[in-house]
């Protein structure tokens, strides 16, 4: 017997009626970017490695899938790092390309590649599959979409409350009913590790910091002792585990904790700015906090960072996002500021699956199934079903005479709304015998009367 096919593990199949709900996201995102004046632009589901390797800090390089080489390619295997035992180097020779890890990077080589062509700022959204060679589990991946928008070519910190904005504008137009938008400024971060003595540390204490709420305090403290930070250091850092209150009280605290560091302080200034800003325009279902532990772990931020949950969810972020001043100078375009947002559509199927969100209209279901009664009857039909769809409306003929009863499974198992009977009868007579699959009702109707009644 042959073996039952199987897909990796970390991806997924969808069903017709699994795609019309992720469509119904994509365009809802869609439609909030452009809103916000976001044009969309594609890049190749690869890059060359060298794009991006040392992008995204030690724990990301780990989890980009590279493309082994074929051909006379494989002759550019470097055996003496294999002989050295270097195997980084060894792994990297036998992969010239790979997956993209995200969309950011992609399009920090993007803006470099064509900033001819490009008017700046020059704001991007991007909605397309990204790879990661992550452990499967609950809501991890490791095939899933990003939806990323991007701007690029300015340090404005308008931005940054639009961004704020449109995480709300368009999870509270997916219905989510309570979810938290994140912040925090990656120059508080480096404020902190300038007030404790350990400036040259600042990736450790990052990636520490942003574990916490999966370790705990003792579990950071004990990384940090593993990165080599001093004592002293430590001692320093631990009352930011004590900080507590509302966001005006966090950052208050925080001011004062960073008192003596220029850069943290700036970063406290960007933050206020935001939350007051964001404050003054409103928003319609967001809850916006302040959270110094938040650090994402990734090497190119260097102003805001966010981080959007849903609440009441066992998911983690469905949103992210931050500044990352200093992308696009590692191709070689220096002060290129740029800011940008990500929603994890997969993460956010899942939650509006688990809460039952999506609207009863998504759906992927003929509207109008016509039953075949033989080879005149269908030849009838057929110019019935050329008009209805030329109204826009989902119609299909059987394709044979099967039996009424098997006929009539096959539009169960469908789900068809509707079905429509023409026999010599009602060709006779010029009407259509109309059946609501749902109700069970059924009317004669004219073919007007019918697609009237379908376009309701």
């Amino acid at each position: 017997m042959a073996q039952k096919p199987s897909i990796p593990k970390g991806t997924r199949d969808f069903l017709p009626a699994e795609v019309a709900k992720r469509t119904y996201i994509f365009e809802t995102i869609k439609k909030s970017f452009q809103i916000y004046g976001f044009s969309p632009i594609e890049t190749p589901s690869f890059e060359l490695s060298s794009t991006l390797l040392g992008k995204y800090g030690e724990e990301g390089d780990r989890l980009i899938f590279k493309i082994l080489n074929s051909g006379d390619k494989v002759k550019k295997a470097d055996l003496k790092a294999l002989e050295d035992g270097n195997l980084a180097r060894f792994s990297n020779s036998l992969a010239e390309k790979a997956l993209r890890y995200d969309l950011t990077v992609p399009f920090a080589r993007f803006v470099v590649q064509h900033q001819n062509d490009l008017s700046f700022p020059f704001k991007r959204y991007q909605i397309q599959p990204v790879w990661r060679a992550d452990r499967p589990q609950h809501g991890r991946y490791q095939e899933f979409y990003q939806c990323d928008a991007d701007v690029v070519g300015s340090d404005s910190l308008i931005y940054e409350v639009d961004f704020v904005l449109l995480f709300d504008e368009i999870l509270s137009n997916l219905k989510i009913p309570d979810f938290t938008v994140k912040i925090n400024n990656r120059k508080i971060l480096s404020g902190i590790a300038e007030v404790s003595g350990a400036a040259d540390k600042i990736i450790s204490i990052t990636v520490a910091i942003d574990k916490l709420d999966k370790i705990g305090i003792e579990g950071v403290l004990k990384e940090l002792t593993e990165k080599g930070l001093s004592a002293d250091s430590i001692e320093k850092i631990k009352p930011l585990f004590a900080i507590s209150g509302d966001t005006k009280s966090r950052i208050d605290q925080m001011e004062a904790f960073l008192a003596s560091s220029e850069i943290g302080l700036k970063g406290i200034e960007e933050l206020k700015y935001v939350f007051e800003t964001v404050e003054k325009l409103g928003v319609k279902n967001a809850k916006i906090e302040f959270d110094v532990t938040l650090a994402r772990g990734l090497n190119y931020y260097t102003g805001a960072i966010f981080e959007v949950k849903a609440n009441g969810v066992n998911m983690g972020s469905i949103c992210g996002g931050g500044r990352y001043d200093d992308l696009t100078g590692i191709f070689g375009m220096n002060n290129m500021s740029g800011v940008g947002i990500s929603f994890g559509a997969d993460r956010i199927y899942d939650v509006l699956t688990e809460l039952d969100l999506f609207p009863k209209t998504v759906d992927n279901r003929l509207e109008l199934l016509f039953i075949n009664f033989g080879e005149n009857e269908a030849a009838y039909c057929l110019n019935l079903v050329k008009e209805i769809r030329a109204n826009g409306i989902s119609c299909e003929l059987y394709p044979s005479d099967a039996k009424m009863k098997k006929q009539m499974n096959y539009a169960n198992d469908r789900a068809v709304k509707n079905i429509a009977l023409v026999g010599q009868n009602e060709i006779d007579k010029g009407i259509i015998q109309f059946k609501n699959m749902e109700s069970g009702e059924q009317i004669e109707v004219s073919l007007a009367e019918l697609i009237n009644q379908l376009k309701k």
